[in-house]
């Protein structure tokens, strides 16, 4: 508990400090023919260092320890995809918790994600088509059998969701792109007719379902909150006892076809982003592809495919090498990672190091396979991993205790800052090679000419590295169980 109470001491302030005091400590750092003047951040386990400033982990050339043999060498020459940015969804569950909280905690809570200088400036989020498994009960925008959607309107959003989504914007400094995807029509759309447990949309009903689409983001525009784009369906092939709809591959090219395409374009939506898949990486997430971006026709509306982490649910590894097989086969499509959170709950576990390693891993992986944004599933969850209506429980990497009036920051949180503070849309990612399997790196070069390497160590010692960039060379420390990002 005293480890706890320690982390959780203001990670705003740190994070001000860490800004106020960079220009300072930068111009300390060591600089020669071989070393250039290099910022570096670490966040370790069984330390205080928390998205901290670091410089004293830059050896000196006269030290021992630039004869490490650990390199990460960059070729700056070579570039592959632009990104897009980093976030999280504003889910019902989030948006609710978040109202629970004292102004004071809302605007540290707000500060801590969407503010680019005081928190970890995320750019990207992810919002629910009415209810999802994070949301206190299941509802829609219409009556039931409405399918003329005569009755539509967002008034269940007005309470909690839209001015948290509201703020989030105001807080990232009046930009935030934002994407949006359903996790169920109406039960009257399905055959099963239940909006929970699966079933099928209804071919009577499939117009209908695109033309609820379209609505959903005028009203939400109409609010002042900008969708930059949309998936077709979450986990379409998932039957869950929550909000769930199957969609076979040639379904979902189909609707997109016939339908949501066309109707998109008709209603004057024909520039919103389509993700089609959102679903795990996998055989799946190559078949889907495959399907989708070879038919002229229907490749036409899709901006890229999206994909969640949940492959290993039976015990497997990661199948990051199915992101990097579709980005190499369809180099004009996009890949996006639009879901990711640890799963099944334990409050003894909010600072255990393992949930933030499976993050850094994920992320730097992924960026590695050709993913151009990254999105992490709630951005606020209560004290025991909710609401949730089905009790799918789960973490968040930040959680508020409503009955202390407390935010809980996790090692997720801080993982994920690593990357998301420093890593600006728009940069472009530089190829590298890191020659010790206990190290994985990635690597982008900021707009402004700034380039990022963000390195993880997964060992239980620390390791020396030389990042080499063209005849720029420095050697740095990364503690055990580590994440570091290097700004040069």
């Amino acid at each position: 508990m005293k480890i706890i109470n320690r982390i959780l001491i203001a990670p705003i302030v740190v994070l001000q400090l860490i800004c106020s005091s960079s220009k300072v400590v930068g111009q300390n750092a060591h600089t020669s023919k071989k070393n250039k003047k290099i910022e570096v951040y670490t966040t370790a386990e069984n330390t205080n260092l928390r998205l901290s400033l670091s410089n004293n982990l830059i050896s000196k050339p006269t030290s021992q320890q630039t004869k490490s043999t650990v390199s990460i060498q960059l070729d700056p020459d070579k570039t592959d995809q632009t990104f897009l940015g980093i976030g999280g969804a504003v889910t019902d569950a989030s948006a609710e918790v978040f109202a629970k909280l004292s102004p004071k905690k809302q605007q540290e809570f707000l500060s801590a994600y969407y503010d680019k200088n005081k928190g970890i400036g995320y750019s990207l989020a992810r919002t629910n088509i009415h209810s999802c498994d994070f949301s206190s009960d299941s509802y829609t925008y219409v009556q039931e059998g409405d399918k003329e959607l005569k009755t539509f309107n967002i008034d269940h959003d007005r309470k909690y969701r839209i001015p948290l989504i509201k703020k989030a914007i105001e807080t990232a400094g009046g930009k935030l792109t934002l994407f949006v995807s359903p996790w169920s029509p109406p039960a009257f759309m399905k055959d099963n007719n239940d909006i929970l447990h699966g079933g099928v949309l209804l071919p009577e009903f499939a117009q209908s379902w695109a033309n609820y689409y379209a609505k959903f983001i005028k009203a939400y525009e109409k609010e002042g909150i900008p969708v930059w784009g949309l998936t077709i369906q979450n986990e379409p092939m998932a039957k869950q006892r929550w909000e769930s709809c199957i969609y076979t591959p040639e379904a979902e090219r189909d609707f997109l076809k016939n339908f949501l395409g066309p109707t998109l374009e008709k209603e004057g939506l024909g520039a919103k982003k389509v993700i089609i898949w959102d679903h795990n990486r996998g055989d799946m997430l190559t078949t889907r592809a495959n399907l989708v971006f070879s038919d002229p026709e229907v490749s036409k509306y899709a901006w890229g495919i999206g994909f969640h982490w949940y492959e290993t649910w039976n015990g497997g590894t990661p199948k990051f090498e199915s992101v990097g097989e579709v980005h190499k086969a369809f180099p004009d499509k996009n890949l996006i990672f639009t879901e990711g959170c640890i799963e099944k709950f334990d409050a003894t576990k909010f600072q255990f190091w393992g949930n933030a390693e499976r993050y850094g891993l994920n992320m730097i992986n992924d960026f590695n396979n050709g993913t151009v944004a990254w999105t992490d599933w709630n951005i606020l969850l209560d004290q025991n991993g909710g609401p949730n209506h089905v009790g799918n429980f789960c973490f968040a990497p930040i959680h508020a205790d409503t009955t202390k009036d407390e935010l809980i920051y996790t090692p997720m949180y801080y993982y994920i800052g690593h990357l998301s503070k420093f890593i600006r849309p728009g940069a472009k990612r530089i190829i590298q090679t890191t020659s010790d399997k206990n190290l994985i790196s990635t690597s982008f070069k900021n707009a402004d000419g700034k380039v990022i390497t963000v390195v993880m160590n997964q060992s239980d010692k620390e390791i020396v590295y030389t990042l080499i960039n063209h005849d720029l060379q420095n050697t740095i420390t990364i503690p055990a169980h580590a994440m570091q990002t290097i700004v040069y």
